[in-house]
């Protein structure tokens, strides 16, 4: 009937019927709205053309790619490596192609990156990040399709999102410190104005003072820190401030701050305890081994995209602002 050729697309398909790239894309789908000798036709071409539909050509008609878009600010951070693979392995199980986007934690390259993802038609957007800033949020909003946040939050709490209770969780550790008597309690933020950090982590983290009946101090509070070499950096501002302990954000950064005092003469946890928040592998290869509060990372990825995937079929959710079960686990760095 035709010439085979490799790397057939739908354009081809079509010429060589004589028909719409929408009959070609309703063939595909399996529609019933094409006569069966415009369909027969059309599959003998899929056929001696080797065509191979993509998801873009499936989409044409069914006005679905079954694609999601995944923003991610950090791919080598371990945490949001096990987000990713719960999500992935979610939208495997319902046939969903992922796109995953690198942000390095740049507001400017997460908006860049939700626009982009928007002109490739995906169907459902997952947003990972400690920010999500209102530019980025009236991007979100503006692509049209559902979206859930996992491991990130909203001011307005207007996105339904995945989880666990940061304020409860950085209270529980705090307050644990402070009736032990640790009064010198530092707090190791990645910001000073992002949301998880202010309105969730040091509100935690108040809380428990206020409780204790401790004024805040604010040279114990440190801001700004993204990696490892920050943490090792800081860890002179923690002696400086006679921290007695520390409960750091990210376990990256507990890690530097960890070896930092040791470096500098500082015997963990003797002299200074530490607790992390992810309960990463950088907790099991730190000496003394970090205790951390552990999220359920990999759930939380799983439970985000289980809930696009409702929201892509016009399902209601029963829940839009979900929060997971977390644990403590103690290792060498606490006493």
């Amino acid at each position: 009937m035709v010439d085979e050729k490799k790397n057939a697309t739908i354009y081809d398909v079509a010429a060589a019927v004589g028909v719409s790239l929408a009959t070609v894309s309703r063939v595909v789908n399996g529609s019933d709205n094409v006569r069966p000798a415009t369909r027969d036709k059309v599959l003998a071409a899929i056929k001696d053309l080797g065509y191979r539909p993509n998801a873009v050509a499936r989409g044409l008609a069914s006005k679905k790619t079954t694609t999601v878009g995944v923003v991610m600010p950090d791919m080598t951070n371990l945490f949001y490596s096990e987000l990713t693979r719960g999500i992935d392995d979610v939208a495997n199980m319902y046939q969903y192609d992922v796109l995953l986007t690198n942000t390095d934690d740049d507001p400017k390259r997460a908006l860049t990156a939700v626009k982009n993802l928007a002109d490739k038609q995906i169907d459902g957007l997952i947003f990972m990040g400690s920010q999500l800033s209102d530019e980025v949020l009236s991007a979100i909003q503006a692509t049209g399709v559902p979206v859930v946040l996992a491991g990130s939050v909203d001011h307005g709490r207007v996105l339904p999102s995945v989880n666990i209770d940061y304020q409860k969780a950085f209270f529980e550790v705090s307050q644990h410190f402070l009736k032990k008597g640790q009064e010198r309690l530092a707090l190791v933020l990645g910001s000073k104005d992002r949301a998880i950090d202010v309105d969730y982590r040091r509100a935690g983290y108040e809380e428990a003072l206020q409780t204790s009946g401790q004024i805040l101090d604010e040279s114990l509070i440190f801001t700004g820190a993204r990696s490892y070499q920050d943490g090792q950096e800081m860890a002179a501002g923690v002696i400086a401030a006679k921290a007695s302990a520390v409960v750091a954000y990210d376990d990256e950064v507990a890690l530097g701050v960890l070896n930092g005092l040791q470096d500098r003469g500082v015997n963990v946890p003797e002299e200074v305890e530490i607790v992390s928040a992810n309960n990463t592998t950088f907790t099991l290869v730190a000496r003394p081994e970090l205790s951390s509060i552990d999220q359920p990372k990999y759930d939380i990825g799983a439970v985000a995209m289980r809930m696009l995937t409702k929201l892509m079929d016009h399902e209601n959710l029963s829940e839009k602002q979900v929060l997971l079960p977390y644990t403590m686990v103690k290792r060498n760095s606490t006493k």
